[in-house]
């Protein structure tokens, strides 16, 4: 195959070798963790102080010729991350030596204010060097004479043992979907494409040798900008959590990589450049397991920054306080809280008896689980978090907040039939998302509802019947669903909750009820009796109906699946009756969306798929 150089009028002229060193999506995931994943048989991976010993293993073979990118969402994951508002992850990446960095749209989360703070104040909080050229100030109050400019810059060029390498940033346009549009208030989110043409041009018309982009666009984003624009020559992506064991070449010749999620996989690319063209490309993506051996300083640092979360004598109960929802944290997050015999997950590849754009173990558990603990008909949740896994064993309350890092609340509200048809049916594809509605590629999931799905219908149409109990679409059903933060402008009905606080409220004492905290759900509980069990079934893209009973989920003979997965809840108080909140709205900090496209092209999928949607 031809390597493709934009042209030889507007190359450069350099010579020489440079390697990328590209980490993304780390998702505040500091220490390592199982792949439970059929490419990963249980083995453990990731963990920032062996991702740095990988570095200084390139750094130390390849002196003066590497450049180390970071992308996509970093900050946001986790336990850890989520009470310092990504401060724990910024104080030890800092140690790292980032050439580059493009955020993710989790990296909005805590709000402008922060993402200035972190990297647009002078000196910036993080030294990561971002560079972002579909971000731009509007309105940001105190810097009203900043509208329309970068908050920081588009691109860099840096000169590299010979070779001038221009690198242009981009951000998720999906950085106001992180939650309510009020917490980026001040900035401005395009999708990329003028700047992609613009700043390519600039670039090549600078005598650089290489154009590199650095994108939180995702796989297919990026993709189709260097399928439609000539003059890229690699693109490091990040959002979709994709893993490239060997680069994908858009038509004009851009390799593109990325890098799976939670720090599973680092990629190395090496590039040889003569007389401004390529010449030679080399990639290895590195798993990082347990041969690599975890870097003394880092894991320090990373000890440091946990210190206060975890079991010892530096853990203040009550003390720390979630922003998002401002309860406190009651328990460390190393303490188990349960017990699974399956892995609980939501990442298997499209070919797969559970596809993860469709459904997840982890996430049948929990919708059954919110279904269990509240006497819903439904148990439902927006489709997110594709990473998290937790292998068959103890569950560690610090494995729930990276399932949910926001801090959500479980509320109960009502849907009608066809509210909960169109959340199945999702929006069409290449369609932007948009605020408050599902960016299309991760369904929505139901406990307590068995549908046929196919993907490759219509709008309108991919729903093809319900089974057990007929959903009929101008009919109400009672739905408890996770949610993320206390919403400034949600609407309170009479008798229904106060979602001004985003708890609900105990039946006497008109107090908010610390106990509807998404931890408290399987939090430990002391001097409560015996276990609740929650048995979540799913079998080959289907999930049975379940229906909450004595605190188990009891199955319809007739669907019964092919296997079962049991999980251990310690028990605890279900709110009480009738007390339940008016969900029409999403709070602010409900998580961003992911995925434009569902079913990547060539992959083996079937065209219909049976399933239950179970959360996501």
């Amino acid at each position: 195959m031809a390597l493709f150089s934009f042209s030889l009028a507007q190359a450069g002229t350099g010579s020489g070798e440079v390697t990328f060193i590209h980490m993304g999506d780390l998702h505040g995931h500091l220490i390592p963790h199982p792949n439970v994943r059929s490419d990963g048989n249980g083995r453990s991976e990731g963990g920032v102080a062996r991702i740095y010993t990988l570095i200084k293993d390139i750094r130390l073979a390849k002196p003066r010729q590497t450049l180390l990118v970071n992308t996509g969402d970093t900050l946001h994951g986790g336990a850890e991350a989520l009470f310092s508002r990504g401060e724990a992850m910024i104080e030890v990446l800092n140690l790292f030596r980032i050439d580059a960095y493009a955020p993710g749209n989790w990296d909005y989360v805590y709000g402008a204010n922060k993402f200035i703070e972190y990297f647009a104040s002078q000196p910036p909080k993080a030294n990561w060097n971002p560079v972002i050229s579909n971000l731009y100030y509007d309105n940001y109050p105190g810097a009203e004479a900043k509208n329309g400019q970068h908050v920081v810059a588009p691109y860099t060029i840096k000169t590299i043992n010979g070779l001038r390498i221009g690198i242009l940033g981009f951000t998720s346009d999906r950085g106001p979907q992180a939650g309510d549009p009020n917490i980026t208030k001040g900035l401005k989110f395009t999708n990329g494409t003028a700047e992609y043409e613009k700043y390519v041009k600039l670039l090549r018309g600078q005598n650089v040798d290489l154009v590199v982009v650095i994108s939180e666009l995702g796989l297919h984003g990026n993709l189709t900008l260097a399928d439609r624009i000539p003059g890229v020559d690699v693109i490091l992506s990040s959002d979709k959590h994709e893993i490239t064991v060997k680069p994908i070449v858009s038509r004009h010749g851009t390799l593109l990589v990325e890098q799976g999620m939670d720090g599973q996989v680092v990629g190395e690319l090496n590039i040889r450049v003569k007389n401004g063209r390529i010449i030679d490309r080399k990639y290895v993506s590195h798993r990082i397991t347990d041969r690599l051996q975890a870097d003394p300083a880092i894991a320090a640092a990373v000890r440091s920054v946990r210190r206060p979360y975890v079991a010892g004598p530096h853990f203040q109960p009550g003390k720390i306080r979630n922003p998002f929802n401002g309860s406190h944290l009651r328990y460390p997050v190393d303490t188990v809280i349960g017990q699974t015999q399956v892995p609980l997950y939501r990442s298997n590849f499209s070919n797969e008896a559970m596809p993860a754009v469709i459904e997840g173990s982890s996430h049948d558990f929990l919708t059954d689980a919110f279904r269990v603990m509240t006497g819903a008909q439904l148990g439902g949740i927006t489709g997110f978090r594709y990473g998290t896994t937790v292998a068959a064993g103890p569950i560690k309350l610090e494995d729930l907040y990276h399932f949910m890092p926001v801090g959500p609340q479980i509320a109960k509200g009502e849907l009608t039939g066809a509210q909960i048809k169109k959340t199945l049916e999702g929006a069409p594809q290449e369609e932007p998302g948009r605020t408050n509605t599902w960016v299309n590629g991760w369904t929505a999931g139901y406990s307590g509802l068995t549908a046929d799905f196919d993907p490759r219908a219509a709008q309108g149409n991919r729903r093809r019947s319900e089974h057990h109990e007929r959903i009929e679409i101008h009919q109400w059903y009672g739905r408890v669903r996770k949610i993320c933060q206390a919403p400034a402008r949600a609407e309170r009905r009479p008798g229904r909750g106060d979602f001004r606080t985003g708890v609900a409220r105990q039946p006497d004492s008109g107090r908010p009820d610390s106990g509807r905290r998404c931890h408290s759900l399987v939090r430990q509980a002391r001097n409560h009796g015996q276990a609740h069990r929650v048995q979540a079934r799913h079998a080959a893209g289907r999930t049975g109906h379940g229906r909450p009973g004595g605190g188990r989920v009891e199955y319809p003979r007739e669907k019964r699946p092919d296997h079962r997965q049991e999980i251990c809840l310690p028990p605890h108080h279900r709110p009480a009756p009738g007390r339940s909140g008016d969900c029409r709205r999403s709070p602010v900090g409900a998580p961003a969306l992911c995925g434009r496209t569902a079913l990547p092209a060539g992959e083996n999928q079937k065209s219909l798929q049976r399933f239950a949607f179970a959360l996501s």
